[in-house]
């Protein structure tokens, strides 16, 4: 059984979208490592920023325990 998320989906890619080069939404679902990688890297010069935009509006990004954010 797959479990999802307390994290709002909604929130995540607006912080994405906006700060996704801080990497906020990687903190706000609690992935602080890949969060301070993407905070140093511009997220990944927007390009990993973007790809993680694109894979929150899928429905297929996760937070730090695996849980797909959905809400």
């Amino acid at each position: 059984m797959e479990t999802t998320s307390d994290k709002n989906k909604i929130l995540a890619a607006i912080l994405a979208f906006f700060f996704g080069v801080f990497g906020a939404h990687r903190f706000y679902v609690g992935k602080i490592g890949t969060g301070v990688i993407q905070l140093f890297t511009i997220g990944g010069l927007g390009i990993w920023c973007f790809i993680d935009f694109i894979i929150i509006l899928f429905g297929e990004f996760t937070d730090s325990e695996g849980n797909k954010i959905r809400q």
